[in-house]
């Protein structure tokens, strides 16, 4: 039997971890692919930590493994230890915050059954699905560093920074990762990108973006340190 293993790299977010375990435990996958859920807390200093004990404690059908960071290590580190105890045969990664839609983990997955694809980008930027209208220089910026990105991978993705990253987790496991933050998303696409033979698919997913009273993170910074870990990673083998 395959499996999916599910990444949730998580830091306060009690409001929504609850909403997004349900959705993940209502999705069937294709060719009865079962599910092995990941979540890392990134040292949360609200009561996420107490969301997933109950959560787990009344879902004992669920294959659901928790881990704590006791400091806040960021975003990236969190994924690392989820890539570390993952043991499906493919592995995905889920923000706890409601903007991925885990019923489209089968869009993602039919190119890797289909026996076409190694690793499957969901990008927010085609496709016919539903798109939340939100803010224009994000938008902008995400289009520059996909476009960056492709200029040292050779790649032609539209959505390089997209969550959803579907990997055959053996390769994912013999990256060496070294971003610890918002790094991570160029740091993966352009090692990656160099395994020779890689065949990497991309798809249209739907996207429901918050705003940052909503409880968004990312900003201008970590903007800037993508554009950084491109040219490191882009330029030298690290």
């Amino acid at each position: 039997m395959k499996k999916l293993s599910i990444i949730i790299p998580i830091y306060n977010e009690e409001a929504t971890i609850h909403l997004i375990l349900d959705k993940i435990k209502n999705v069937s996958l294709p060719n009865n692919i079962e599910k092995e859920i990941i979540i890392i807390d990134d040292c949360s200093t609200d009561n996420s930590k107490t969301k997933i004990e109950v959560y787990i404690e009344s879902n004992t059908e669920l294959d659901i493994k928790f881990y704590q960071h006791n400091k806040n290590k960021g975003k990236g580190a969190a994924i690392h230890t989820g890539i570390s105890k993952a043991t499906g045969d493919f592995t995905i990664i889920q923000d706890a915050d409601l903007e991925y839609n885990p019923e489209e983990y089968s869009i993602l997955l039919q190119p890797v059954l289909d026996g076409f694809a190694d690793v499957v980008y969901g990008s927010r930027f085609m496709g016919g699905n539903a798109h939340r209208v939100l803010f224009f220089w994000h938008t902008i910026g995400n289009r520059f560093l996909t476009f960056l990105s492709n200029m040292f991978s050779n790649l032609n993705l539209t959505d390089m920074e997209t969550c959803y990253k579907l990997f055959n987790t053996k390769i994912l496991q013999s990256l060496n990762l070294n971003e610890r933050r918002f790094g991570f998303e160029p740091e993966v696409t352009i090692k990656v990108s160099r395994i020779k033979k890689i065949r990497m698919y991309e798809v249209g997913i739907s996207y429901y973006g918050r705003t940052y009273e909503e409880g968004k993170k990312i900003n201008w910074k970590d903007g800037v340190h993508a554009i950084y870990c491109i040219i490191k990673y882009g330029l030298f083998r690290l």
